[in-house]
């Protein structure tokens, strides 16, 4: 299942795996952003890619409230049991936090299909995300966090270390098997001048902080202006507010075209070809802290939407004021700190081979199903909760 155009970049590469499998089906939803017009329509990027769409779920509705969000969910609830029933799928692979990804979780819980999660045991303390991610955790039967940390917390949740698998965060498969475009395409597929310094910048709303989002991003804008940064800008997701954070960036790069452009969906390829040409990164995604280390980008990390998450050496915290936004900026551009990043290590990266999609998909392929996989007991954390065994296989 897949949500919107960051959760199918990650998904992309197990997705390709498991049609390469003779022995295994894919099935494939689509929901969420990726059935907005609004966000790009971006179930389109899907088919493109030769995958079937099995299903689609059309569950957001026309706002982003707390209202709006709870009946969406509500409504992805009612599509989700029909999903179920007629597609009768083995194994429900979802990836993340995203809000519509509960629809689907407790759906999958009511119709006995076993739940394999991905980037569960991460922490993202200024959202309500991490809730819906520790809730996805404990409805799920699998587990591949990215990290060895996020699978020690994933076993303190009481969760069977046998079925904690952390080969590191599929996405990054993309970058041994993509190729990426040149600094002349990418500024010719942007159709915008990438003359530096040019950050690239995804502000999301810090759900947790209510009726923050406008003083937040304004105070983003005006940082970008004193630092006299140019930037490409990708769309807030549909979350509380980011209708709102999204109006207030597109009216600030229509008064400025030349230097500030907003974009619906980038698209995998272009959005990995940014980190790899522009300058930095601006903002709170999560992207700064997974993404931008394999690429030795800079990413000025603002407010608490990341607090928790484990981060490498590129990512600079700052707090919302614009002072504290434009000294980031300024340390991300300094040649002396930027030349401290050589060498620097990505701890999402696994063994950094590639192979994170496959492995995962070989992990599915051998899960034994059954009563065995659905009837999860809490396994309180003893001596050996560092042990990762093999689970039980398939013969």
């Amino acid at each position: 299942m897949t949500t919107s155009r960051a959760d199918y970049g990650l998904l992309r590469g197990l997705m390709q795996a498991i049609v390469d499998d003779r022995d295994l089906e894919l099935q494939v939803v689509a929901t969420g952003m990726h059935l907005s017009p609004e966000f790009g329509l971006t179930y389109g990027t899907i088919e493109h890619d030769g995958f079937r769409i099995d299903r689609k779920v059309e569950m957001l509705l026309s706002a982003d409230s707390d209202g709006a969000v709870t009946k969406s969910i509500g409504v992805g609830l009612i599509a989700f049991a029909d999903v179920f029933s007629g597609l009768r799928p083995d194994i429900a692979v979802v990836l993340g936090d995203r809000f519509e990804l509960l629809s689907a979780a407790i759906a999958a819980l009511i119709a006995r299909v076993p739940i394999a999660h991905i980037h569960g045991g991460e922490t993202s303390q200024g959202a309500m995300d991490e809730g819906v991610r520790h809730a996805v955790t404990k409805m799920a039967s699998l587990h591949f966090p990215a990290t060895e940390a996020y699978r020690r917390r994933i076993i303190q949740m009481g969760e069977d270390p046998h079925a904690v698998f952390a080969y590191g965060a599929p996405g990054l498969d993309a970058l041994r098997h993509l190729t990426l475009l040149t600094k002349q395409e990418l500024g010719s597929r942007l159709d915008f001048g990438l003359e530096s310094p040019t950050a690239i910048v995804t502000y999301h709303p810090v759900t947790l902080e209510r009726d923050s989002a406008a003083e937040q991003i304004d105070d983003l804008l005006a940082a970008l202006l004193q630092a006299k940064v140019r930037a490409v800008f990708t769309k807030s997701n549909a979350d509380m507010e980011g209708r709102l954070i999204n109006e207030r960036i597109a009216a600030f790069c229509r008064e400025r075209p030349a230097d500030y452009r907003l974009y619906d969906s980038l698209g995998q390829t272009v959005y990995l070809s940014c980190l790899h040409h522009l300058d930095l990164m601006v903002g709170n995604s999560s992207s700064g802290l997974i993404e931008a280390p394999s690429f030795g980008m800079p990413a000025v990390n603002i407010g608490d939407r990341q607090r928790g998450r484990i981060r490498a050496a590129n990512v600079i915290d700052v707090g919302y004021p614009v002072a504290e936004i434009v000294v980031g900026i300024r340390q991300a551009l300094s040649p002396v700190w930027r030349a401290g990043l050589s060498g620097m290590e990505n701890p999402y990266a696994g063994v950094g081979d590639g192979t994170v999609s496959f492995q995962i998909k070989e992990r599915l392929k051998q899960v034994e199903l059954g009563e065995s996989l659905l009837k999860k007991r809490f396994h309180d954390i003893g001596p050996d909760m560092d042990r990762q065994s093999t689970p039980r296989s398939a013969t």
